[in-house]
């Protein structure tokens, strides 16, 4: 004999299966955004902690280089190279929007590396 079954339990798994999926792909969404910052003030420290053999110019170049890469608004290639003496701040201020289901996220960065040589 066979038994029917009512499904109501096919649905409810399918319904979490789309939920995890969703979260999985706008957590990578978001995911990327702090990934791509972290890689862009990696670039900061690194030509920071070259200042020594680099001009202000050179440093300059090479991270608006790296924001250009990574696809950072236009925001992120302003960036002050300040040297005083053998101290040497490489920051910038930019905001980065991700768009959201009903909403689009803006999410603030303002990365800064200060290094003696």
């Amino acid at each position: 004999m066979v038994r029917k079954r009512r499904g109501a339990s096919t649905f409810g798994c399918l319904f979490m299966a789309l939920l995890a999926i969703a979260a999985v792909y706008f957590g990578l969404k978001i995911g990327k955004v702090y990934w791509d910052a972290s890689d862009y003030e990696s670039e900061m420290k690194a030509n920071a902690q070259g200042a020594e053999l680099l001009t202000d110019k050179q440093i300059h170049d090479r991270i608006v280089a790296k924001a250009d890469s990574l696809g950072l608004p236009d925001e992120a290639k302003e960036i002050t190279v300040e040297r005083v003496g053998r101290h040497i701040t490489v920051s910038a201020d930019y905001v980065v929007l991700v768009e959201l289901p009903l909403h689009t996220r803006s999410i603030h960065f303002s990365p800064r590396y200060e290094y003696d040589y």
